[in-house]
């Protein structure tokens, strides 16, 4: 069996059900919304022959689907003692890095992103001789890096952990980051 409506009755009962489905609809928040923020950065931890500790956070906002940006600050210590068996010859180098940096990223699709992040660090260090030789020190320098890397967004509840390859593009010989692509392994709260 089949119920025909009226004409006049349907075309009310289609206003009814658009009226109340645009009212559940959110409408977009305008200026600053603190929900768009998300918290991430680099933290490490190694210790013995090879020390190093990296405490860099960064704070970010998602303007769209599309972009972020947001700043940061490093401070990276590394010291590395080399042993030559059975020589005297043994060295220690100590390395430090204190600075800040600024971030963009376009996201071309849901999981993945393109990050450019310039830094300006400040770096300084000494070399230790274990035979009597006098330290070497590495007079402190301001640093200009250009970082360029992809990533990968894998979200979870409350964040997004994410895998980065980056490299410097500026390539000072005393850059931080060294001649080559490196990874980052993180977390962003928030995202």
């Amino acid at each position: 069996m089949k119920v025909k409506l009226p004409g006049k009755l349907f075309v009310l009962l289609m206003a009814v059900h658009f009226t109340a489905t645009a009212q559940h609809e959110e409408e977009p928040k305008k200026g600053f919304d603190k929900d768009k923020l998300f918290f991430g950065g680099n933290f490490g931890l190694s210790f013995g022959d090879y020390t190093l500790i990296n405490v860099s956070p960064q704070v970010g906002y998602r303007f769209n689907q599309y972009l972020a940006a947001g700043a940061g600050l490093n401070f990276i210590y590394s010291s590395i003692r080399y042993r030559y068996y059975p020589s005297t010859a043994d060295y220690k180098n100590n390395y430090g890095v204190a600075g800040m940096n600024i971030f963009g990223r376009v996201y071309p699709i849901e999981f993945a992103l393109l990050q450019l992040q310039p830094e300006l660090n400040y770096t300084w260090g000494k070399v230790k001789f274990y035979d009597g030789t006098p330290d070497a020190k590495l007079p402190g320098k301001m640093i200009l890096s250009l970082l360029g890397g992809a990533v990968a967004v894998i979200p979870s509840r409350g964040g997004a952990f994410i895998v980065m390859v980056e490299y410097d593009l500026l390539q000072d010989d005393r850059s931080p980051y060294g001649k080559r692509a490196f990874f980052n392994f993180g977390y962003n709260f928030g995202f």
